[in-house]
């Protein structure tokens, strides 16, 4: 009931206030107090019924939606201006004897004030907005100078905007009905181990908000540490000092290890060839390769001496990063077909140890740009993939399933880790990794 007291208050106080000089116009000398005093008063009365939320959300999510809130108001004083405008200034319904200057002043007050309310509104959800990506921001400044398009590009934002504000309401709720709730306190902890071409930084993590979260729900969270450009079997041996380091960090008996990409290659040689499986409780990969890349393949039979040039290069790039010993070329190779054959001979499982893997796959070449050229080479030759890994090739132990959304863009190799730090429709990231990680304190690990 508020909030339509407060709708209310709006729909009749914001045209009055755009058109106030028009308004003043019209009343008698003597009510010119009055006047002011009433509309003094109903800006007070709205702002003491503005609905509160009964979730507390962050403050960047409530000027997010105080943005989008001020972009349909924007609008709406626009509509009413076109009438008022042809009422007042083409019909002159409004009988006036104050001369043209009430007029163009109170003209000038309702452009400003109903493009100064559309401006503060594009602002905010421009600047705190996390589902308008760049491309994004990009087409809203293209385009905010287009009549009817712009309109059309400022709704469609404000949807996003009000998707999003849901989104995170429900997520405060749940986070506050999980308070020490210790969902993810495993009797292990975690060592989450990446991919090829990234390093753990200590300013961009590599799994974007999810350890956070997993640390918010009790679990005990430390990372690879392993090189960017490393051979499986050089990065391997950094996850055996890095397990060391945990156990003797927080007295664990053994380790949970969450890999991604070629991380679950790195883990499971560290497993089954360096002896490290009594330390291991559980190996959970997500989207590794485990029997290659057929687009890898193809990769390989470029000229040698071009691969050579283009490793070298990478190698260069990636020492400045800190790596010891990038190995583009070595590392690359063994995302093939045939070398993943033999590595998956050679590096059989542990049976002390419990093996499961997840994967994910896109609906089509545009749900990440980066990945559709990959996407497309290798869906007919190996079917649904996530950009860069098939579906089958991710299976490995225990297959759990595969990652999608319920609308059309699916879920790619980068979305499954939070790298871009988004949420997709029907797809929560985030949340994928607080149940994977319940589901391992559900099973003693």
């Amino acid at each position: 009931m508020r909030k339509w007291i407060y709708r209310l208050w709006m729909a009749v106080l914001l045209p009055c206030i755009l058109n106030v000089v028009l308004l003043y116009s019209q009343v008698k000398t003597g009510m010119g107090a009055a006047f002011w005093a009433v509309l003094a008063g109903s800006v007070l009365a709205l702002s003491l019924i503005e609905p509160k939320e009964k979730v507390a959300v962050s403050l960047r999510v409530r000027l997010m939606h105080k943005g989008a809130h001020m972009i349909y108001c924007g609008l709406y004083a626009m509509a009413v201006q076109v009438v008022v405008f042809y009422q007042c200034y083409v019909r002159q319904v409004l009988p006036y004897h104050a001369g043209l200057s009430v007029w163009i002043t109170n003209g000038v007050i309702a452009c400003v004030g109903c493009f100064g309310i559309l401006g503060v509104g594009v602002l905010l959800i421009f600047f705190t907005s996390k589902r308008l990506s760049i491309v994004r921001r990009l087409v809203m400044l293209l385009t905010m100078w287009i009549p009817v398009v712009n309109i059309g590009v400022l709704l469609y934002a404000c949807r996003l905007v009000y998707e999003e504000y849901d989104f995170e309401r429900e997520k405060t709720q749940l986070r506050r009905l999980r308070v020490d709730s210790d969902l993810c306190k495993t009797n292990y902890p975690l060592v989450m181990v990446h991919g090829i071409g990234f390093r753990d930084l200590r300013y961009f993590n590599y799994w974007g908000r999810i350890p956070r979260e997993l640390k918010r729900n009790g679990a005990l969270v430390y990372y690879g540490n392993q090189e960017a450009l490393g051979t499986i079997v050089y990065n391997a041996e950094d996850i055996k000092k890095r397990i060391f380091q945990v156990l003797e960090e927080t007295g664990a008996k053994k380790v949970n290890i969450i890999a991604h990409s070629k991380g679950g290659l790195d883990s499971r040689y560290a497993i089954s060839k360096l002896g490290m499986a009594p330390y291991v409780a559980s190996l959970t990969t997500m989207n590794t390769p485990h029997r290659g890349c057929r687009f890898v393949d193809y990769a390989c039979q470029l000229p040698e001496g071009l691969y050579r040039l283009v490793a070298s290069c990478f190698d260069r790039t990636f020492r400045k990063f800190g790596d010891k010993n990038p190995d583009f070329y070595t590392a690359t190779h063994q995302f093939s077909t045939k070398e993943s054959e033999r590595f998956n001979n050679q590096v059989p499982d542990d049976p002390k140890v419990y093996y499961q893997s997840y994967t994910s796959k896109m609906k089509h070449p545009w749900s990440h740009l980066l990945l559709s050229i990959p996407y497309c080479m290798i869906k007919p030759l190996e079917g649904e993939n996530d950009g860069l890994v098939s579906v089958d090739s991710a299976k490995w132990g225990e297959f759990q399933g595969v990652f999608s959304n319920t609308h059309s863009r699916g879920i790619s190799h980068g979305d499954i880790i939070d790298l871009k730090r988004e949420d997709y429709k029907g797809f929560d990231p985030v949340e994928t990794y607080i149940k994977i990680v319940a589901e391992l304190k559900k099973k003693g690990y």
